[in-house]
This record gives structure tokens, C-alpha cells and sequence, in this order.
């Protein structure tokens, strides 16, 4: 009877924890910055992995984006290739649409899945930076993913003007500091960590996501939306975000 108990309550524990992978968590976040007045509006998801995007959560959204980024392992070798189709065709009906390599996009085949983003309009951005159509020069930096050995920060800033407004993007938030040393961003965004995926308390394999001020700048480190390996969560839910950028003279 003890066995059958215990036997139980890891079944309840296991299901808890793919219900909390299964979550829609939208988190908004906000951030001020100078210049001629405007609003930008940019929508960040990343390590998708395996997992289908709900359709409900992007129909909850409000209004267009001017810039939809996915921070890389939109994908791996587990997606079907039809699925990819339908998170592709959900994520950019809110805007236009921004790609960043992760460390498991190419188990897709690299030419294969640049092809189905290509079919879908989706600019990918490696080793470069690529100017809004806003009032504001305002850029989306990015690198390419640092597994592959092939990144440059100084390919990704080479455009950008000293007053030039830009968000960097990185799969992998541990180039941060390397960047934050050299270059200027207003704001830094990646994904990889999973938040550790499985926490128990204060304790996990890689801290968990957040939104916050780091050396003077703002960063935000998502725990991403999909899993990898086990399709299990705890401690670390599933995230995407809303970032509204009021932009003022004052």
C-alpha cells in the first residue's frame, strides 16, 4: 500500500510538472529611452524546442508589433517539420519577424529550416544589425549562435551610430558582460538558460529568467517556452514578453 502511495504521488508530481511546462505566460515589461518621440513595441520568444505555440495566446494579444524576435532554438531535431510551419505562421501574423540562431536550429538541417524562414518572411540576422522602420534609428543586433565559433560583436555593432537606439539579441545571455565591456546597447535579450528548467527552491542548474538592470543596462533572460529533454517544468515557468518602448526628448 505504501508502494502503491508513493507510486501515486510521483504520478501527480510528474503531471504537475508537464502541466506547468504546458503554461501561456505572457510576462510585459517596460523600459524608457531618449530620443524623438515614439513608441516600439517588440514581442521576444525563444527556445520553443518541440512545442506547439498555443493560438489562444496570440490571439490575446493587442495590436502589431514592430518587431516580432525569436532568440533562437525555435526548433530541433524532435519538431516535425509541419509544426514549424504553424508556430511560423502564428508568430509573425503579429509582425514582422526577426530570427537569431540557437545551438539547436541546425539539427533541422540549416539550409532546410532557413528556407521554410524564408518562406514565411522572417529575417534572420547573423553576425549583423538590421534598422527599424521607426522615427528613431533603432537596430536589432544580433550574433550568430556562439557554438558555432563564428560570432563577432564588432560585425554586429558595425553599423550603429554612437547615438543609435539598439537591442541586442543573443541565444546565449553569457556573452552579456563581453558586450556590456565594449559596445552600447539599450537593451540585451536572450533565452538558453530554460531558468533551469527544473528548480527546487533557490536551487537549479542555471538561474532563473528575469527582467532587470545589469551594469547600467537593461537585460532581460528568458526561461523560454519550450523544454529540452524532459517535457517537464518546475520552479521555472514558460515565458515570452511583451517589451513596450516609450521613446521621449525629456
Amino acid at each position: 500500500m505504501l508502494y502503491l502511495g508513493l507510486l501515486l504521488l510521483a504520478i501527480a508530481f510528474l503531471l504537475y510538472m508537464w502541466k506547468v511546462a504546458h503554461e501561456n505566460n505572457v510576462l510585459h515589461h517596460r523600459l524608457t529611452l531618449q530620443g524623438e518621440q515614439e513608441k516600439v513595441r517588440l514581442f521576444f520568444i525563444s527556445d520553443v524546442h518541440l512545442r506547439k505555440i498555443n493560438k489562444k495566446m496570440i490571439d490575446r494579444l493587442e495590436g502589431h508589433f514592430d518587431a516580432v524576435i525569436i532568440g533562437g532554438d525555435f526548433a530541433d531535431s524532435r519538431t516535425p517539420i509541419a509544426r514549424i510551419h504553424e508556430n511560423l505562421q502564428l508568430v509573425t501574423s503579429i509582425g514582422p519577424t526577426y530570427f537569431v540562431w540557437g545551438n539547436n536550429d541546425r539539427e533541422v538541417g540549416e539550409e532546410r529550416l532557413k528556407a521554410i524562414l524564408q518562406e514565411h518572411q522572417v529575417q534572420i540576422i547573423v553576425n549583423d544589425a538590421v534598422l527599424l522602420p521607426t522615427k528613431n534609428h533603432f537596430w536589432l543586433s544580433a550574433i550568430e549562435d556562439t557554438t558555432v565559433k563564428e560570432y563577432s560583436f564588432e560585425k554586429a555593432f558595425a553599423k550603429v551610430g554612437e547615438q543609435d537606439l539598439v537591442v541586442f539579441i543573443a541565444h546565449n545571455p553569457g556573452v552579456f558582460a563581453k558586450v556590456r565591456a565594449k559596445f552600447h546597447a539599450d537593451l540585451m535579450m536572450g533565452g538558453h538558460l530554460h531558468g533551469g528548467q527544473i528548480r527546487f527552491g533557490p536551487y537549479g542548474v542555471h538561474p532563473n529568467g528575469s527582467y532587470r538592470e545589469r551594469d547600467g543596462v537593461m537585460t532581460l533572460v528568458s526561461n523560454g517556452y519550450g523544454t529540452t529533454l524532459v517535457p517537464f517544468r518546475l520552479g521555472a515557468k514558460p515565458q515570452c514578453h511583451i517589451i513596450d518602448i516609450d521613446i521621449s526628448s525629456k
